[in-house]
């Protein structure tokens, strides 16, 4: 009787892991964004220039009336327990980011930032659970089509415990460590 001999790289591989190595070796073109989103990989076109100027628009105020350092991030891909997800904005205490690669666990961040667009119900839905469950102590959500800003807060269980929301023109309180209301009549 002979022992069957294997090969080190004839290793069983989980239909997740597959998942994660074809998601890491996409070649998205310039401008979109490629997401790994509860197990579904989630292309994005480049974004209208409304969903820019929005975002433009809270990093200015942020920067003018916090009275905290963040350092602010557009595109910083974050691993969280349901995926890869990249926010519009990620605001982080400082150098919280700095030396990290493409992807990385969100350490340090304090508040993500979403501005909706083609696919509402991900920032919504996945992306509030994704960043709820990494931890995030707030998520930001400028939800145009239902003319809203919400902040959740307070994750817990993989869900934010806290939710406010505000029409678009209303200020927004933004708890500690930002500590000033939000403008959002320009948002939209």
């Amino acid at each position: 009787m002979t022992a069957a001999m294997h090969d080190a790289t004839d290793v069983w591989r989980s239909p997740e892991d597959e998942l994660l190595e074809a998601f890491l070796a996409l070649d998205t073109p310039q401008g979109f964004k490629a997401e790994l989103i509860e197990g579904e990989i989630v292309v994005t076109p480049p974004p209208d220039g409304d969903h820019e100027t929005a975002i433009g628009r809270i990093v200015k105020q942020v920067f003018q009336q916090c009275a905290e350092d963040f350092d602010f991030g557009p595109g910083k891909g974050l691993v969280v327990p349901s995926g890869r997800f990249i926010p519009d904005g990620t605001f982080a205490l400082p150098d919280a980011m700095a030396g990290k690669g493409s992807w990385s666990a969100p350490d340090g961040v304090v508040m993500t930032l979403e501005v909706t667009s083609t696919n509402p119900a991900k920032d919504r839905g996945a992306k509030r659970r994704g960043y709820a469950a990494a931890g995030i102590p707030l998520y930001l959500l400028v939800d145009r089509k239902a003319g809203q800003v919400v902040l959740h807060s307070h994750p817990e269980g993989g869900e934010y415990t806290a939710t406010t929301s505000v029409p678009f023109g209303d200020p927004l309180p933004l708890p500690k460590p930002f500590g000033f209301d939000l403008a959002t009549d320009r948002l939209s």
